[in-house]
């Protein structure tokens, strides 16, 4: 929550000229922050209810954790290189930024999203 805060800070560089950023991006990074932050929170309190063991609940916090903070951490790198990255196709900038949003940030958020739906669901006994 606190990097998603102080990334108010980067948008603003941005807006003004003072770094060379894409501001719309910038907000993005801000709001994935923001909004991933209140996400661990959310999977971090519902750990007591999953049925699943220690060593599966650090498997979900850290799916859940790397999503997160690469969503955060490729999408200000994507607004410094003003590549959009949702879809494959040149710059090569672009392609780097979907690739690495679709390994880092895609397929660990649905794993983890997926595996917290499945692990709260009551135990049939």
């Amino acid at each position: 929550m606190v990097v998603g805060l102080l990334t108010g800070g980067y948008i603003s560089a941005a807006a003004t000229g003072s770094i060379d950023a894409d501001p719309a991006s910038a907000v993005a990074a801000h709001l994935n922050a923001i909004l991933g932050g209140l996400w661990m929170i959310a999977v971090a309190w519902t750990l007591q209810f999953v049925r699943y063991g220690a060593r599966g609940q650090r498997r979900l916090a850290w799916l859940i954790a790397v999503a997160n903070w690469m969503n955060w951490l490729v999408t200000a790198i994507k607004a410094a290189l003003h590549v959009h990255g949702i879809a494959a196709g040149p710059p090569v900038a672009n392609d780097v930024v979907f690739a690495t949003l679709s390994v880092l940030v895609v397929l660990p958020a649905l794993a983890g999203a997926v595996a917290w739906v499945v692990g709260l669901r009551p135990v049939r006994g």
